[in-house]
């Protein structure tokens, strides 16, 4: 009984994650496609404010704890955020590259914050005990995100596996239409807008 319990219990979570992979790319390839006037705009911007490199690349921890390179629209130079850069930064669409990401099958759409090596010996988050986070792909949203919560580890830790616990369609949309009213609204407004409810 056990033993088919378990075998039941696998087959359910391998479903769930093909279901989140058609998912993250049917969605991925519709946000490159609503996108791409933005993403145009966004990158004669940026060639436009400095002449620089459009895009960033940083390496991230993913699933199971693989390095990749995280891609963002380039928002600094010489150490001090730019005028294009603010704006991006405000209203999160510097992370618009990251559709790529999740394509490539490196990031989903949703689930926890992608950390540098750097941040995971800062939160101290390198212990195995941890290691549920990694169970999963990075999102380029998830509950931690939305919630702003990065500077309260203990509080976006317990995001993060409440999230990975209780992952569903129906929490992915919820998080990806709040993430897509920060690119309308703004962070600020948005996140205000949830604390006020």
């Amino acid at each position: 009984m056990d033993i088919t319990m378990e075998a039941t219990r696998l087959q359910d979570v391998s479903s769930r994650s093909r279901n989140k992979r058609v998912f993250d790319v049917i969605g991925a390839a519709a946000g490159l496609v609503v996108f791409a006037p933005v993403i145009v705009v966004i990158a004669g911007a940026i060639l436009l404010d400095d002449g620089g490199p459009i895009l960033f690349r940083q390496a991230r921890i993913g699933k199971d704890r693989h390095l990749f390179d995280i891609l963002k629209f380039r928002s600094m130079r010489d150490g001090a955020v730019t005028r294009v850069g603010r704006r991006l930064r405000a209203t999160g669409l510097d992370e618009l590259p990251q559709f790529l990401n999740i394509l490539n099958g490196e990031m989903s759409a949703v689930g926890p914050r992608p950390l540098t090596e750097y941040d995971v010996r800062r939160l101290g988050w390198d212990a195995p005990r941890y290691d549920f986070r990694w169970r999963v792909r990075p999102g380029l949203t998830g509950l931690a995100q939305v919630n702003a919560t990065t500077s309260t580890n203990r509080v976006s830790m317990m995001l993060d596996r409440r999230y990975i616990a209780e992952q569903c369609v129906s929490l992915d949309l919820a998080l990806v239409a709040a993430s897509f009213a920060v690119n309308v609204f703004g962070k600020a407004r948005v996140r205000r807008f949830l604390r006020g409810r």
